[in-house]
């Protein structure tokens, strides 16, 4: 049952990259599409954990952290250019 749970997950996972990716790609705004790429590090991040849940190894944890961690600065950084008068 397991198996069926995180192929179906992976599955639903995988599927959501593909409008995430057409609005970072269409945006209209930079705004759409920092948060379209902060939606996108979360899908890959939730992709590496149900990796993990599916092979029962621990060893890709660390990877979902540091992609989680990266992303959110990112996003920080990102929004901090755009308060500053950046690109709108």
């Amino acid at each position: 049952m397991l198996e069926i749970a995180t192929a179906a997950t992976m599955l639903i996972l995988m599927g959501s990259l593909i409008p995430v990716t057409i609005r970072v790609i269409k945006g209209p705004t930079l705004p759409d599409r920092v948060i379209a790429l902060d939606v996108a590090a979360s899908i890959v991040v939730a992709i590496i954990l149900v990796h993990c849940i599916q092979t029962g190894s621990l060893y890709y944890l660390t990877g979902a952290t540091v992609v989680a961690l990266v992303a959110f600065l990112g996003t920080v950084a990102l929004a901090l250019y755009m308060q500053k008068g950046g690109s709108s």
